[in-house]
């Protein structure tokens, strides 16, 4: 146990790990491009606070038309992490989506 760990209570610790969100935000495909919302690099900040998850995002445009199901979906599956009682979603478009040189690959484009 590190000295750090001697500090924080134990209820100050959240129970849901940043890679137990991570991996449920792969489990979230984007209806239209068929790859879930980690890998196509639309979520870009990730904060556990005791029992709250909030989540900082994009979409891959400003008038995504799924963006209010993806949104749904993440609170959906938050509800099933452990420890977890609240999720913020806030959107942002800055900075604008990008797909990386290996999506655009995957997808086809650029």
């Amino acid at each position: 146990m590190t000295e750090a760990d001697q500090t924080i209570s134990p209820e100050a610790k959240p129970s849901t790990t940043r890679d137990e969100v991570i991996s449920m935000m792969k489990t979230i495909i984007d209806p239209e491009l068929y790859i879930d919302i980690w890998t196509l690099g639309l979520i870009y900040d990730i904060d556990i606070l005791q029992d709250v998850l909030n989540i900082r995002m994009t979409f891959t445009s400003v008038a995504c038309p799924a963006g209010p199901q993806l949104v749904g979906e993440i609170k959906d599956k938050a509800k099933e992490l452990s420890g977890i009682r609240e999720t913020n979603v806030e959107i942002v478009f800055m900075p604008q989506w990008q797909p990386s040189e290996e999506l655009k690959a995957l997808l086809g484009i650029g």
